[in-house]
């Protein structure tokens, strides 16, 4: 009689710890992904916010909105069993690192789960190449990032804007808007890039790298 007692006390015991403990999704189903660009009217078209303009893509898609909140405007989507977070930073692009580690904290999401959209002048427009680490190459948005993620081993996808400008004009052609022609382009190539930010969460960086990259 103690012994079938023991065991229905033990079978209680257990029922209510799954029924009252909260239950733990690993983070590892979690992703992050981080638009780089600047906030306001006179940015929204730049080419400077292509990852800004591939989040309201993505999320247009998706039939969600973002919402304003701490650092950041911050959707969430549903794909294939993972939870994907997109962020727009509010810090303005040479302090994107401050969102991007808050957000990091925030959610639990481990680096290797975090992935960067950002423009890259030395890729010809429209061009997409993802890579696992790497070099800011002088970019502002990723050497804040560098400085408070703690390294460049983090994931970045380069959205190429070309560089169609003459010298020592970089910074007036960044934030400048697009071209007409590269208007009726830049559909095609951000659908390209949700894609690709869909195989880092799912089908993992190596083999979206090797199917995606150009």
């Amino acid at each position: 009689m103690g012994r079938i007692f023991y065991w229905q006390a033990f079978g209680f015991i257990f029922l209510a710890t799954l029924l009252f403990l909260p239950i733990h999704i690993p983070s590892i189903m979690k992703y992050l992904i981080i638009g780089l660009g600047n906030i306001g009217p006179e940015y929204e078209l730049t080419r400077h916010n292509i990852g800004f303009l591939t989040l309201d893509r993505l999320a247009e898609q998706k039939g969600v909105s973002f919402e304003m909140s701490r650092l950041a405007y911050h959707a969430e989507v549903k794909h294939k069993g993972r939870n994907i977070h997109l962020i727009k930073p509010t810090t303005y692009m040479n302090l994107s690192g401050k969102a991007m580690r808050h957000w990091m904290n925030e959610l639990k999401v481990p680096k290797e789960n975090c992935l960067v959209i950002v423009d890259d002048l030395a890729i010809d427009f429209g061009k997409l190449r993802m890579r696992a680490k790497g070099s800011n190459a002088g970019h502002n948005g990723l050497k804040n990032i560098e400085e408070l993620t703690g390294g460049q081993n983090y994931a970045r996808l380069r959205f190429g804007i070309g560089d169609d400008f003459p010298k020592g004009k970089q910074v007036d052609y960044v934030l400048s808007k697009f071209s007409q022609q590269e208007f009726d382009e830049l559909p095609f190539a951000m659908d390209k890039a949700i894609e690709m930010i869909y195989g880092f969460c799912t089908i993992g960086i190596n083999r979206t790298m090797s199917e995606y990259n150009d």
